[in-house]
This record gives structure tokens, sequence and C-alpha cells, in this order.
């Protein structure tokens, strides 16, 4: 029996009355060696509940394989961690997340077959999903409420109404979940609009409600659409995500601990999200794609409570005054920031030209035409695609369909364009200097979509390329997922290296590893890896221009940088600072 349930007018556990204050906080975008910390921040502030998604994909990146449930993908222990620091938890398994993350959730094996249609009730999906329930759930049912753990409740979906009315769909979800087990409290969440609300709404199932803002309009509209029951804001939207190119969000402090406080007035209970958002390490991040494309920025800080790196934020000391108008408050005092490193520069003596060498990463296939990043079965990183040309002279490199997501050309070595999904770029004049130049194209996948029609849009070069009006044919597609950079052979940096994609190696000592941030000036676009953990990817496009390198990542002693430069430096140093560069602020 669920130890949490919806009364008339809000909620019981263990049948007393219970209003839910919970903070989202993704246990996959937090170094599980700082876990307990976040959570232990969370109930100070005066949190009884956090909440957190289940990302598919990373639990599941092979059908065959068996669940990943390590690393930062030890739920059950972030879980266990929760119930002792006293929390409760809401659970989000999807299928569909949309967080920001890549491709929202769904995994990329699952996305590359056009023919199923996602979020439906086509067996395919489901199926698919069913099974992996099937692997998810037995070692987490000890964690629910049901059996004496933290989770409260679990989520149907995610949005639905914003994207479609497979009722049939909704209620196959639901009973997946009551069929393995799954006794708790189970919720919906939707934009609080009619239409949303109606077409992602299952009878007899929690409806909850999204918004930042308009606190009295959006409760009222939830309330129309259920005269009964809980009224709860799912995510109260406390910041916003980045993307590259744009600003920093930011929401005044003030103002959203009002908002807070009308919600909580209202009797209504709140997800706050985010209370720490934490950080899109390595190839995680999403993007959007309304009218053109725009990936998510490395740093997923969202203005919130805690800020990227565990400090609290001016909206933690807010919050807290708030909560504690409306339900007891831990009389421990507030926590500090964590202390920083202090600021340390980093000389990158080393290098290895990533043209030349991508065959120690990665042996090729052979295709008549360039071959997607799905069909390479290629998860997230980088593509390198090879040919020759057999004709010289000024012409019009055409790529049928585009490329997914930033291509750069190179003719004999050397740069001569880049191409961008984001500006719908389909063709590049270039000049071969003589007949069977080698023509490469390195193409990085910049981030799944994860929001709406476009989830599953393919990677890499996206059909078939010609030289003005001739073919170009027999393709040597290199799949380059960057998961393992021990084969790539550094040496000295010595000698002027052109501008081309190149890996770049340092070493320096710490003596008492501490957070620290990541600054690259004179570095262009690439990634960054500290002692083989992949921090993700930076761009002096901005708005972010420091990398977050938590203090877990570091180790008394030496430590080693690894830098893979795509557009060639004169750069030879990266700083460790004690500060963060997140761009210009956006307050909306």
């Amino acid at each position: 029996m669920s130890a949490l349930t919806a009364s008339s007018d809000g909620f019981l556990l263990h049948g007393e009355p219970f209003r839910i204050v919970s903070g989202a906080m993704h246990y996959f975008r937090i170094h599980p060696d700082q876990w307990a910390d976040r959570l232990r921040k969370a109930r100070l502030m005066g949190l009884n509940t956090v909440e957190t998604y289940v990302p598919w994909n990373a639990h599941q990146p092979d059908p065959d394989g068996p669940l990943v449930l390590d690393g930062f993908l030890d739920l059950p222990r972030y879980l266990s961690l929760a119930r002792d620091e006293g929390l409760h938890v809401l659970l989000r398994p999807g299928p569909f997340i949309c967080a920001e993350w890549d491709d929202g959730g769904l995994p990329s094996w699952l996305i590359a077959d056009s023919d199923i249609r996602l979020r439906s009730s086509d067996p395919r999906f489901t199926g698919a999903f069913d099974r992996y329930l099937d692997l998810l759930l037995p070692p987490l049912l000890p964690y629910l409420a049901a059996a004496g753990g933290p989770v409260i409740a679990v989520q149907v979906e995610n949005e639905y109404g914003a994207y479609g009315d497979d009722t049939a769909y909704m209620k196959h979800l639901e009973q997946a979940f009551r069929a393995r087990g799954v006794e708790e409290l189970l919720f919906t969440c939707d934009q609080a609009n009619p239409e949303h609300l109606a077409a992602g709404t299952l009878p007899g199932v929690l409806a909850t409600a999204t918004f930042g803002s308009r606190v009295d309009q959006n409760l009222a509209e939830l309330r129309r659409h259920r005269p009964e029951g809980p009224l709860m804001c799912a995510e109260f939207w406390i910041g916003w995500f980045d993307h590259w190119g744009g600003p920093h969000h930011v929401r005044d402090a003030a103002d959203t601990a009002a908002d807070l406080d009308r919600l909580l007035s209202a009797g209504a209970s709140v997800n706050i999200y985010m209370f720490h958002g934490g950080t899109n390490f390595g190839f995680t991040n999403g993007a959007n794609h309304k009218h053109a494309y725009a990936p998510t920025v490395t740093s997923y800080d969202y203005d919130a409570v805690l800020t990227e790196c565990g400090d609290p934020g001016p909206k933690y000391h807010a919050f807290r005054e708030v909560i504690s108008r409306h339900l007891p408050v831990p009389e421990e005092p507030a926590p500090a920031p964590s202390p920083k490193l202090p600021p340390v520069t980093v000389e990158l003596t080393r290098r290895a030209s990533l043209l030349r060498h991508a065959k120690a990463l990665a042996e090729p296939v052979r295709t008549e035409h360039p071959a997607t990043m799905n069909d390479l079965g290629l998860q997230t990183g980088y593509a390198l695609y090879r040919t020759t040309v057999a004709t010289a002279g000024d012409g019009l490199l055409r790529f049928a369909g585009g490329v997914g997501d930033r291509a750069q050309v190179f003719v004999d070595g050397a740069p001569v364009g880049v191409l961008e999904r984001e500006r719908h770029d389909e063709t590049l004049p270039v000049r071969v200097p003589h007949p069977g130049a080698t023509l490469e194209v390195l193409v990085e996948n910049m981030g799944g979509v994860n929001y709406g029609p476009r989830i599953g849009a393919p990677k890499g070069l996206l059909g078939p390329v010609s030289f003005d009006t001739t073919p170009l044919l027999d393709w040597d597609c290199h799949p380059l997922p960057l998961d393992d950079l021990s084969t790539v052979p550094f040496t000295p940096a010595d000698t002027p290296l052109a501008a081309e994609p190149a890996f770049h190696h340092g070493t320096f000592d710490v003596d008492t590893p501490a957070d620290t941030f990541l600054a690259l000036p004179g570095w262009t676009k690439g990634q960054a890896w500290v002692n083989g953990f992949h921090l993700g990817r930076y761009w002096n496009r901005g708005p972010q221009h420091t990398l977050y390198v938590p203090a877990p990542a570091l180790r008394p002693g030496a430590n080693e940088l690894v830098l893979l430069e795509l557009h060639g430096t004169a750069a030879a140093r990266a700083l460790l600072t004690d500060t963060p560069d997140l761009g210009p602020e956006n307050t909306w």
C-alpha cells in the first residue's frame, strides 16, 4: 500500500497530513562523491523531498547489455543516501524525461529506427520500455515507500500533453508500473493549460502542473482540470538553461521567493526546479530545435538554489526564510561555500593531431556513401569521414541533407570551412589543388534534441556528398566516441602545429583537492578531460567561459589535463581559477 495518498484537498503520508516541499536534483549530473553533501544542503534549507529524473539512455546504452547501475548511475546508492538524510524522493523514470538531456533520455539504439513511433502505443516502443522496466525496477523496489524506502511517488511519462494524446499509451505506462510492483502514488506532469492537461493526464492518476510564475492563474487552471485533490507544481521553474551563443539566464531571488510564498500560501505542494542543477558532463547535453537547432551548454547551473559547484546561492537563503513560514526548518546553520583550489596555470607541452592519428582511436568503416553516426552505432562524440576528390579546381561541395550537427572540412589537411545544422548549411565552396586530393570531414554531435518532434534527428553526414555534379564515393568513416584516450600518441609540442584538430596534454600539481574552474583564454572549441574525467564541451562562442572541475576529479600530487582543440590555438596553457564565468546575465 502506498505510504503517500491523495485526499480531497491535500496529501496524507502514513495517514497524516503532508505537504511536499521538494527540490529537483539529478544524480547523473552530480559527482557521486558529492551526493551526500548536496542532499544535506537540501534538508538544511527545509526541503522534505528531492526529485530526480531517470535517464533511460544512460542506464541502458545497449539493448542487449546489462543495466548500468554504478558510478554516476548508482541510483540505489543515491536513494539510500536520501533516506539516510531523512528525505523522501519523487522518481521520474520517463520513458521520456526532456531535462535538457541528450535525446530527452531516449536511447540512441531505439530512436535510430525511424519507423518506430516514439512516445506512443506502438508496441515496438512500449515493448522496449517494458523490457527496460523489467531490468530497472527490481533493484529499485526495496527503495520504494511500500518497502520502507524513500520513494513516495512515481511519475508517468513527462509533459506528455505537449507532445501527443495517445491515451492508450499513457494507460499502458500506468499498468506497466503497477504490474511490476510499484504501489506508490503515480502522477503526471504537464504545463498548466487546458489542452496539455487534457491530453497528458489520466483518471485516477494525480495531475500536477509546471510553471514558474503567475501562480494564482496556473493553480486555478489546474483546479479547473481537477476540481478535487492536491494542488502541486511539479516543476516550479526558478531559473533556466542556456544555449551556446545566447545569454546566461538568471532570475531575481526576491521575485522567485515571493512566488514560492504564493504557492505555499495557497496550500499547494511544490518541487523546485532546480534545487541543484549540476553539470552536463561529457557528451550528455541536449538541444532544442524549433526554428533552428540550438545546443545546450555544458553547465546546468540553471541559476538554481545551489550553484553548479554546490554552493548556496542567493535563492538558498531567500527560500529557507519562505519555507520557515510554512514548515519547520532545521535549526542548524545554513551551509558555507565549499573551499576552492588556489589558481593554477597548466602548461600543455604535448600534443597529437586528430586527423593524422584517427586510426589509433577507431578503425574506419568503408562505405560507398557516408554513413550517419546512427548507422555507425555511434551514440555520442565525433565521426571523421575521409575520401578523395578525382578532379581539381574550384567547385562546390554539396552535402545532401546537411550535417548533424557541425562539420569541419579539410582538403589535404588544410581547413576550408565549417557547416552547421543551426544555419541549415548544405554547400561549401572549395578549391581542390590536384586530382586525388584528400577530403576529410569531422562532424561533431552537439547534443540530441530533447523536446518536441525532432527527437532522434540523425547525426553525422546525412546523405551523399558531391563535388559540383560528381558524387564522392568510397568513404572511410571513423566513429570517435572518445571514451578512451589511452591510445592517443602524444609527443612533445616543440614544433608549430597547423590550425587542425589536435589533442593537447599537460600536468599540474595539487596539494589538497578542491573545486575549481577551467578557463581557456585563447582556445576556441573542443573537449576537456581531467585525469580521464570528461568535463564536457568548451566553446568561445559563450556564454559559458569556464568548465566546472569537481574536487573528486582531482587527486593529491600530479594531475593530467587533456584538451581536444578543434580549430588550433596559439595558446599553450590553461588556467584553473576559483571563480566561475557563465557569461553575461539575462534576467527574466
